[in-house]
């Protein structure tokens, strides 16, 4: 899924704001992806290494001040809507749709389900951010443009450049079965999106988002 990763993560870094951007990809040697796109770009605000790895943390931004949105991000408070119990579930349910952890037992998935745990897509990498991007480009690629009513489920830890992709990409609830940074917390509050953590074992911990949990906020 090497195109669907060039594009997921030309998406979550803001370069692009829409598949209709991309005009063309082209595979070539070593995994190596071309990706030809319409309009002005300035790739200095960044402000990173501009590559995508598999490493974990800030990842090769140069400061904490490059961290902030270059996009205008307004996330609905009041959807999507989960149940404490719908929650509990996923976790297990993804873990069925692992077709390549099966056999290996050695990759991190992410996925997008909708409500009522309509499972919708799960994409598998050796790097959490590489399934985040592949996850979201190959949305892209089949034609969605709004993200605004999937959860995003990630395994392993919830860091911070995973929370800015999910605000970056309109979604508005994810949820990791490992912890979260401090700095993923401090994001996800600011943008008043849902980070849920640990959600394994049948718990789960909640920082941030309560209105989008019903039966936590007694409706």
């Amino acid at each position: 899924m090497d195109e669907e990763l060039a594009i997921g993560f030309l998406y979550t870094e803001g370069i692009i704001h829409s598949s209709d951007a991309v005009t063309g990809v082209e595979s070539g040697p070593s995994s190596s992806v071309a990706v030809t796109i319409t309009g002005e770009v300035d790739l200095r605000r960044l402000e990173r290494h501009f590559y995508t790895s598999s490493s974990c943390g800030v990842c090769g931004k140069t400061s904490l001040q490059a961290l902030a949105m270059n996009r205008e991000i307004h996330l609905d408070t009041s959807r999507p809507q989960y149940s404490a119990d719908a929650l509990l579930g996923i976790p297990q349910l993804v873990r069925e749709k692992q077709s390549i952890f099966e056999s290996t037992g050695a990759l991190h998935a992410a996925a997008f389900l909708e409500a009522n745990n309509h499972f919708v897509r799960v994409c598998e990498d050796v790097g959490r951010h590489n399934a985040v991007d592949k996850l979201i480009g190959a949305e892209l690629r089949s034609g969605r443009r709004d993200f605004s009513e999937l959860l995003l489920f990630v395994s392993g830890r919830a860091g911070f450049e995973l929370a800015q992709k999910s605000i970056m990409s309109g979604i508005a609830f994810m949820v990791s079965v490992g912890a979260p940074s401090s700095l993923a917390v401090e994001l996800a509050r600011k943008y008043n999106s849902t980070l849920v953590g640990f959600l394994r074992e049948n718990r789960f911990n909640l920082y941030s988002g309560l209105d989008r949990i019903r039966s936590l906020n007694g409706s």
